[in-house]
């Protein structure tokens, strides 16, 4: 019996010992990656001072009820429009999920940005963003971006900056959080775990879901339409 034990405690101090170990690995990787990219991170449109390079302004996708943004996703694209007024880039990439017929993230942010005020031809949309890092990479290599102003929460933005530098492209964020939204606990969970991921498709860097055909970012965002 006392041998049995010795067995137990034994197995449940290396399940700590590892547990402490990836815990450490975690944490540390989540700083690193903060740290990293934090002085390019603007708290609104307001705080930001362009300098003209950008190719265009990236606003990454969130949830949709119907023809509806979700509130997230309607203060990203608010956000948005107010860099694109302000003359910070001269087109807008509206990259989301568009996996589905009856789910349509893309043309619902279209929509909403031409109502107020934007010209369709200056509107891109990336139907297969499905992910942080599925955008970014399909902005440089689909659009031919080199140089981004990424719009979303500030949570978010440090992913999607990091990111950005490990697929060499040169990019700011713009937070927008004009308001406290639901579930805040259950996302930055999840954020570390998606940090943690994203770090190691940074280090390989396989391909998105899709690829396709290049379409030029200094044309019309028309190419892109479906409807």
């Amino acid at each position: 019996m006392k041998k049995y034990l010795k067995k137990i405690k034994y197995t449940v101090a290396i399940l700590l010992a590892v547990a402490l170990v990836f815990g450490a690995t975690v944490c540390a990787m989540n700083l690193y990656m903060t740290a990293s990219v934090k002085d390019r991170i603007f708290r609104s449109a307001e705080e930001f001072d362009p300098d003209g390079t950008a190719d265009c302004i990236l606003v990454l996708g969130a949830g949709v009820k119907g023809e509806t943004p979700s509130h997230m996703l309607e203060d990203r694209l608010l956000e948005a429009i107010k860099l694109y007024e302000a003359g910070v880039a001269p087109k807008i990439i509206m990259s989301g999920d568009h996996s589905r017929t009856d789910y349509d993230e893309v043309n619902v942010m279209k929509a909403f940005a031409i109502e107020h005020g934007v010209p369709s031809e200056d509107i891109f949309m990336d139907h297969a963003g499905f992910s942080t890092y599925e955008s970014i990479y399909r902005a440089k290599a689909i659009f031919g971006v080199k140089s981004i102003v990424i719009v979303t929460q500030k949570y978010h933005l440090f992913r999607a900056l990091y990111i950005s530098d490990e697929l060499g492209v040169d990019s700011v964020g713009v937070g927008a959080d004009p308001r406290k939204y639901s579930g805040e606990a259950k996302r930055q969970i999840r954020e570390v775990a998606a940090r943690t991921k994203d770090m190691l498709w940074c280090a390989f860097k396989p391909e998105p879901t899709y690829l396709g055909e290049t379409i030029d970012i200094h044309g019309s965002g028309d190419v892109t339409n479906d409807k």
